[in-house]
C-alpha cells in the first residue's frame, strides 16, 4: 500500500483455486492481480468496480483516475479487477492448460468473490467499463442485480451484435491463419505476420472514417504519416500482447451475452440498476443503435451518446480532451445521482 499519487493505493493478487466455468471446463489456479484508488468508507458503501478492456492492463486504465479525473479516488474506493486473458490476471500465456471458452460471467463470479473475500464488499455504489469492461459491467447488473446500484455502459453493448461478431470472426480468422497456431488456443511462437495484419485490421475499425478524413490520426495522435501510425499505434500495441491472450479474450468478447443465449428482454428487465449507456456516435461495431434497442426495457436507463469522430476510442479518450470532458461530467452526475 501506498499513497505516491496523492491517495491511497493498494495492490495485490488474488487466489480463487481451480475454477469451474459456466460453459464447461476449468481455469486450473484462477488469479486476478488487482488494484485499488482510494479508501474505502467504513459503511463500505461507495466502491466503483472498474474491469478492463480488450488487452487493456490496470496502468493503462489509470490515466482516467484522479481527484480531477472521471473517476474521483478521494470520493470512491476504485477496484481495478485485471481481466482473465489479459496477460496479468490467469491468460493462455501464463496458464496451462487454457480452456475452451472463460466468459465474462466467469470474470464477474471471480470478481464478485475478490470483493468480498478481500475487502468485505457485497454490494456495489457502480461499475464502470469502456468497451469489454462495459460488458462486464452489464453482465455485473445481470448477474448480481441486487448487488449492482449503477452502471456505465461506456461502448459496450448486453450482447455481442451479429454485426461485431462478423468483425471479431474476421480479426480471429487471421490469428488462427497463422502457422505458429495449435488449432486450438496457443501459438509456437508469436505469429508477427499475423499480428501485424492483426493491428492493421483494427485500425480500421476501431475508429472512425471521419477522423482519418480530419487527419487527427497525424495531428492528434502525432503521426508524422500513416504508415507509422498504422506501426506504432497499432502494430507495436499489439506486438506487445500474447497472442494466444488476444485470441482468447476474443472468444469471451464474442459469447458476450447477458441473456446466455436465452431471452435478451428479459434479462434486461431483470436489471435493477441505473444503467447510463454511453455509446460513441461513430463507433463501428458497439453502435449507437444497438443501445438504442435495449434502452427501453431497461428500468432505470438513460441513454446519452458520446458527440464524437473517435469512433470506439472516445470511450477512451486519453489523447482526446473534449471527449475526456464530456465522460467526466456525465459520468461524475450519474455517480453522485
Amino acid at each position: 500500500m501506498g499513497d505516491a499519487m496523492g491517495w491511497p493505493v493498494q495492490e495485490g493478487v488474488f487466489a480463487l483455486g481451480d475454477m469451474a466455468l459456466r460453459k464447461g471446463g476449468t481455469l486450473p489456479g484462477a488469479r486476478i492481480v488487482w488494484r485499488a484508488h482510494g479508501t474505502l468508507s467504513p459503511a463500505r458503501d461507495n466502491v466503483v468496480v472498474h474491469p478492463t478492456s480488450y488487452g487493456g492492463q490496470h496502468p493503462e486504465l489509470e490515466w482516467l483516475i484522479g481527484p480531477d479525473g472521471i473517476l474521483d479516488p478521494t470520493r470512491w474506493f476504485i477496484v481495478i479487477p485485471n481481466m482473465f486473458g489479459n496477460g496479468l490476471s490467469s491468460s493462455p500465456s501464463n496458464t496451462a492448460p487454457w480452456p475452451a471458452l472463460v466468459t465474462a460471467w466467469d470474470n464477474v463470479a471471480a470478481q464478485r468473490r475478490l470483493l468480498a473475500e478481500v475487502f468485505g464488499v457485497e454490494r456495489i455504489h457502480a461499475v464502470y467499463g469502456w468497451s469489454m469492461g462495459a460488458q462486464q459491467a452489464y453482465h455485473w447488473a445481470a448477474a448480481c442485480p441486487d448487488a449492482v446500484q449503477r452502471i456505465v455502459v461506456n461502448c459496450g453493448s448486453a450482447r455481442t451484435s451479429v454485426h461485431n461478431r462478423v468483425f471479431l470472426k474476421g480479426m480471429m480468422a487471421v490469428l488462427e491463419a497463422a502457422p505458429e497456431y495449435d488449432g486450438a488456443a496457443l501459438f509456437s511462437a508469436q505469429p508477427a505476420a499475423a499480428l501485424r495484419a492483426f493491428g492493421r485490421l483494427y485500425a480500421g475499425w476501431a475508429l472512425s472514417q471521419d477522423l482519418y478524413r480530419e487527419g487527427l490520426h497525424l495531428t492528434a495522435l502525432k503521426a508524422p504519416d500513416l504508415d507509422t501510425f498504422l506501426r506504432t499505434d497499432w502494430e507495436e500495441r499489439f506486438a506487445r500482447r500474447a497472442a494466444a491472450d488476444l485470441l482468447a479474450q476474443m472468444r469471451c468478447w464474442e459469447a458476450g451475452d447477458i441473456a446466455d443465449g436465452g431471452d435478451l428482454t428479459a434479462a434486461l428487465r431483470g436489471i435493477v440498476a441505473r444503467v447510463l449507456l454511453m455509446p460513441s456516435e461513430t463507433d463501428l461495431y458497439f453502435r449507437v443503435a444497438d443501445n438504442a434497442a435495449e434502452l427501453p426495457h431497461l428500468r432505470h436507463g438513460r441513454l446519452v451518446p458520446i458527440p464524437s469522430i473517435w469512433g470506439h476510442r472516445a470511450g477512451n479518450p486519453v489523447a482526446n480532451p473534449a471527449d475526456a470532458a464530456f465522460l467526466r461530467r456525465e459520468v461524475r452526475a450519474f455517480l453522485e445521482a
